[in-house]
């Protein structure tokens, strides 16, 4: 264990599913070795196998039945909360950690409202505790990748994307308790918008260097006797600077993430953990039906894990955010602003989606 001075970050996880068993825990359990940072010393859940199962993989961990009597019993021994239960409980236990001092780490989507969302803002601004949540998709390899190419302005500004998200299908829950879940809206609060809409809507933030201003959606439940949560979902964001096309699916054939980005002078594709960069180079030939250009392709493998859903190898590079943010007091910062708008963003595509795909405005202004 690499030993320093530097203060260790006491937390606890809300819930003990498939994310924090599989991801958000094992992670922690990694850094605390190799970075001495971090520790684990409660865990909460309603379903008493899964606390059983706590208790057997976490035997040095406190666990609670629920999030209350564990934040009246450790609250001043700790410095965060990581909330990784169904959507519809993020804004209720997010506003308890708060209002016991804590900073909150959230499991996507931060909210399932956005009147949740606006007030979890204000309460960590309140509080003076930072608001954080699990945007993960940002810290995939790959993912990185893409902004350094942007940086690099290979490809010059960019002017559209489509993001593409393709599973078999509906990410399943632990079998202890409602595998199904995300089929159920009280649990939810949606469909595969809820569950995948956070992270391709601010990856289109970062692309597109701007916030979008319209949204018209386009949403189907292919067995409406069986569920109540929409299985397929399309959308078009209109931003000041381009366009973004979306579409994200539990009904395809294959689990997969495919993404283009269009630039002035190229354009970047993604296909899980295949990039494809081409470049456009002038030249001095009078081939105009060309526009006397040649192209460059650049072909990369980046190793990112995508077919691992836990994403655990992601978290590390997250919680370092978290972590910096809670340092500097970045209680509100543009992770936390940007989840909002994520939520904004579903909202109001669904809203699109039952009024016969009406493009609708979205604010861009986050207040607090």
């Amino acid at each position: 264990m690499e030993v320093t001075n530097k203060k260790v970050l006491r937390g606890a996880v809300i819930g003990y599913g498939f994310i924090s068993g599989h991801g958000h825990i094992p992670a922690y359990l990694q850094r605390a070795q190799e970075k001495g940072d971090v520790e684990i010393v409660a865990v909460a859940d309603t379903c008493e196998a899964r606390r059983q199962l706590a208790c057997e993989k976490l035997p040095h961990v406190r666990v609670y039945t629920d999030y209350e009597i564990l934040l009246e019993q450790e609250a001043e021994n700790l410095d965060f909360i990581d909330i990784s239960t169904p959507p519809v409980f993020h804004a209720q236990i997010a506003l308890a950690g708060f209002k016991h001092g804590l900073h909150v780490l959230c499991e996507k989507p931060l909210t399932v409202s956005i009147e949740e969302a606006q007030a979890l803002l204000k309460a960590a601004q309140d509080s003076k505790r930072v608001l954080f949540p699990c945007h993960n998709y940002k810290h995939a390899p790959v993912v990185k990748a893409i902004r350094e190419i942007i940086d690099s302005g290979k490809i010059g500004k960019v002017r559209s994307c489509t993001l593409n998200t393709f599973r078999n299908t509906h990410a399943k829950g632990v079998n202890e308790w409602r595998t199904h879940w995300r089929r159920e809206k009280r649990f939810s609060g949606g469909g595969i918008a809820m569950d995948h809409g956070s992270h391709t809507f601010y990856l289109t933030f970062d692309w597109m260097n701007a916030y979008p201003t319209q949204v018209t959606a386009k949403m189907s439940i292919l067995e409406p006797d069986r569920y109540d949560t929409e299985d397929n979902f399309s959308a078009v964001l209109t931003f000041p600077t381009g366009l973004a096309h979306v579409h994200l699916t539990w009904t395809a054939g294959v689990r997969k993430v495919i993404y283009t980005i269009q630039g002035e002078k190229g354009a970047i594709t993604v296909d899980d953990d295949e990039i494809q960069i081409a470049t456009q180079h002038k030249t001095e030939g009078p081939d105009v039906a060309q526009g006397a250009i040649k192209w460059h392709v650049e072909r990369q493998n980046i190793s990112s894990d995508w077919m691992d859903a836990s994403h655990v190898t992601w978290f590390n590079s997250l919680f370092d955010q978290f972590k910096t943010a809670i340092e500097v007091g970045d209680y509100v910062g543009k992770e936390a602003k940007e989840a909002y708008l994520c939520v904004q963003l579903i909202q109001t595509a669904y809203r699109s989606a039952s009024e016969g795909c009406r493009e609708l405005p979205l604010a861009t202004n986050v207040l607090i």
